[in-house]
């Protein structure tokens, strides 16, 4: 039978070590540590130069005995940040290359009685042969999930399908039955040899079994009379089934996994629906890092941001950019929160070995999820067209994912997510099943009225395609707040406004299937310099640290929660100037009541949001409270004479539009001229670097623009072909530099123009 060992404490840790590990320790230098690791827990996001490298990872094992002769012996690794080598008692058995799906080496052959050496290099250093390559998220270094220990018979079901668990499950509903069907992946099968199939309730009674003759490969059906539906946040029933391999009166291997029975479908008018009911996804993005932990999160830790997500009423979660732990979609699956699933693809070098590897990639994530029933949509890129990025490879390369996902899984939808000025004609639009849009008006573009205009001009031109909004949101700060908010002033107040328009947009468009907030949680973005923060994404509903809800959770909750609230909005917004103030509610109730120091100031009705006009504040502080039907509110508020400057963003001078992490050099650089045979920024980042008078001028500039030394490494990432104007302002030089892009590519061309090329 199969014994499984996890692999969590007394792992070492080197940053130093130059050899394959064959013992503990092998060298100095080394620190003890527990699974889940990474190396970048601060650095990812503290707004330094996060460390990039190859560094090891060693710990001992017993390997669990078979009792017959024969049998296997695997190491399972959940996750290795952005390539993996493992190794056994110093010989190699597997490189992975992708930083986010499981991946399994078979160790028996190398495997010695007693104490075992189990070596693992992490690297996530950059790689022309590995996605992501450029993206607004640290990439963090490290094996931030779990390592186990898997033992087989020689006859098992398989675990090297693409590192599944060997079953794929499909349903169909035909009036109150549901037929199960699956496809059975097994190793070494002999004759005489049988599979069961028991589908057991959420009570782990049996309710169903069918037997089969064992192949490599075989499909298994039963039925589910009087099935219980997996209905989203309505009511997620589960199912387990648990397969078997028998030989005589033997099993030799099992495996469990749970799955749910839902009919799902697309209307480029009528949007998604599920079960046969129209259902509108509601939902969020998701990055796995957390404030000082980085990716490394534990179960608990992803059960909770799950359940952060459905108390404020979503249903639906986009889990960006990459493949997520099995316990975030474990989660989803018990929560009933509908997912899209994406592989990390944002190609800018176009490289053969790196495609093949997102193929794998894809399989892999679709294989390791495929039986989660709050998956419906596999994606295949994100912003691939960004700044015009039409390579001739681009629409081959999304036909090979788009197949590679069909070949697997051709029921659920394939979905691309794309950059706001991609072409609304280009063939791209024409690979997948459904299509999202990553729109950020009254942040990066226009006003926030703009997107109602946008989705119903998109529409009008193309109503066959079915079409989501895959990102949109604005930065906020809470400790910057507005009486007056505008774009680009960071405040809480006015990163509600901007979902107050959304929610209201979405609600009038029945035909925009699925809408999804950038993001749910700030998240880390090594170099991004924004809001006075450093290497953070501060666009989250929910701070890093999952401590602070802000004012903009709230707007959704009063949307999409069943649960009746109210929550007064402006609590950090403690001292406000002058004796009267605007006090702006939020509620799922039709009526709110607002007191003053326990005295009833005004009553209102209406939905979602309630807004107090000329609420009184006292010097000595005010007490204000919201109450609607059982349910209360009270946050503490004082009156100043002065002007509450601490709650201003100090660099905030007009509204505009806020720089996008890849945009800005065309105009800077365009009015740049060059001299005859002296440097520029026009000149590749290729070439300069062959020059060390040059490039020391464009490292000199950036650290002092940056305010700290620049890593010679980050000059490895991205295109070297570009010049070194579009170098800068894209990947993260781009995001670090930020607001003195233009000032540092000017001060660059200038220093430039008076070296002389040899």
């Amino acid at each position: 039978m199969r014994e499984t060992l996890e692999l969590r404490t007394d792992w070492s840790f080197s940053r130093t070590c130059s050899d394959v590990p064959v013992e503990m320790p092998c060298c100095d230098g080394w620190e003890k540590i527990t699974l889940p690791h990474t190396w970048n827990a601060v650095d990812g996001h503290d707004g330094s130069a996060y460390e990039r490298g190859a560094y090891w990872y060693v710990t001992s094992f017993r390997a669990p005995k078979q009792p017959l002769p024969g049998g296997r012996t695997y190491i399972e690794v959940g996750a290795a940040a952005l390539v993996g080598d493992v190794y056994v008692n110093g010989t190699f058995l597997t490189r992975h290359v992708g930083g986010f799906s499981a991946f399994r080496a078979d160790a028996t052959d190398v495997l010695k009685e007693g104490e075992n050496i189990l070596a693992i290099r992490c690297d996530n250093t950059y790689s022309e042969k590995v996605y992501p390559q450029r993206a607004d998220f640290t990439f963090y270094g490290g094996l931030y999930r779990y390592v186990k220990v898997i033992s087989v018979a020689e006859s098992h079901f398989s675990l090297d399908h693409y590192g599944g668990c060997g079953v794929l499950i499909d349903t169909q509903t035909e009036q109150d039955t549901a037929y199960v069907s699956a496809r059975v992946f097994l190793n070494n099968t002999r004759p005489g040899m049988q599979v069961r199939l028991q589908v057991l309730d959420e009570d782990r009674q049996i309710i169903s079994e069918a037997w089969k003759e064992a192949e490599d490969e075989l499909v298994m059906k039963t039925a589910v009379p009087a099935a219980k539906l997996w209905n989203g946040t309505d009511g997620a029933y589960l199912y387990t089934a648990r397969f078997s391999l028998v030989e005589f009166n033997e099993v030799l291997d099992e495996v469990e996994t749970a799955f749910g029975i839902r009919d799902f479908s697309l209307d480029p008018e009528e949007g998604f629906f599920l079960n046969g009911r129209s259902y509108d996804l509601r939902g969020v993005c998701r990055h796995q890092d957390r404030l000082y932990e980085g990716n490394a999160l534990t179960r608990e830790e992803h059960f909770e941001d799950a359940r952060i997500i459905a108390e404020m009423g979503a249903n639906a979660i986009r889990l960006a950019h990459y493949q997520q732990s099995h316990d975030i979609y474990d989660a989803c699956d018990r929560l009933g929160l509908c997912v899209w699933a994406e592989i990390p693809y944002f190609a800018t070098t176009w490289d053969d070995d790196a495609h093949e590897a997102a193929v794998n990639e894809i399989k892999e994530m679709v294989v390791q999820n495929y039986n989660h029933p709050s998956i419906f949509f596999w994606g295949l890129s994100n912003e691939i067209l960004m700044r015009g990025n039409d390579h001739p490879k681009l629409l081959g390369c999304h036909k090979d994912l788009n197949e590679a996902v069909k070949e697997i899984d051709p029921k659920r939808y394939t979905v691309i997510a794309h950059e706001f000025g991609a072409g609304w004609d280009h063939p791209l639009h024409d690979i997948s099943d459904a299509e999202g849009w990553n729109h950020y008006f009254g942040w990066y573009r226009g006003e926030m009225e703009g997107l109602a205009q946008w989705l119903d001009e998109y529409h009008a031109a193309y109503p066959k395609r079915m079409i989501s909004v895959s990102e949109y949101g604005c930065d906020a700060v809470i400790r910057y707040h507005s009486d007056d908010p505008k774009k680009m002033d960071y405040s809480e107040e006015y990163q509600v406004l901007v979902h107050e328009n959304a929610c209201e947009t979405f609600a009038a468009r029945p035909f925009v299937w699925g809408t999804f907030v950038w993001n749910m949680f700030d998240f880390g973005s090594s170099f991004r310099r924004e809001g006075g923060t450093r290497g953070r994404n501060n666009k989250g509903l929910v701070t890093m640290d999952r401590k602070i809800r802000k004012d903009s959770y709230y707007v959704y909750k009063a949307w999409f929660s069943k649960e009746p609230f109210v929550h007064v909005d402006g609590r950090r917004y403690f001292r406000r100037p002058g004796d009267v103030t605007t006090v702006r509610v939020h509620s799922n109730l039709p009526e709110v009541s607002l007191y003053i120091d326990g005295k009833l100031f005004e009553k209102k009705t209406g939905e979602h949001t309630f807004i107090f006009e000329n609420v009184p504040l006292a010097k000595e502080g005010t007490a204000v409270t919201a109450a609607a039907e059982n349910v209360k509110d009270t946050i503490f508020l004082y009156g100043c004479l002065e002007d509450a400057a601490e709650f201003i963003f100090p660099e905030f001078k007009e509204a505009q539009d806020a720089k996008n992490w890849f945009e800005g050099v065309e105009d800077i650089a365009g009015e740049l001229t060059t001299v005859p045979g002296f440097w520029s920024v026009h000149d590749s980042i290729k070439n300069v670097k062959a020059c060390p008078e040059a490039m020391k001028i464009v490292t000199m500039a950036v650290s002092g623009a940056a305010e700290r030394v620049v890593a010679d490494t980050l000059y490895e990432e991205g295109d070297q072909n570009l010049s070194v104007a579009e170098f800068l302002g894209t990947g993260f030089l781009g995001i670090m530099l930020g607001g003195k892009l233009d000032q540092t590519i000017r001060r660059i061309h200038s220093a430039l123009t008076k070296v002389p090329k040899k």
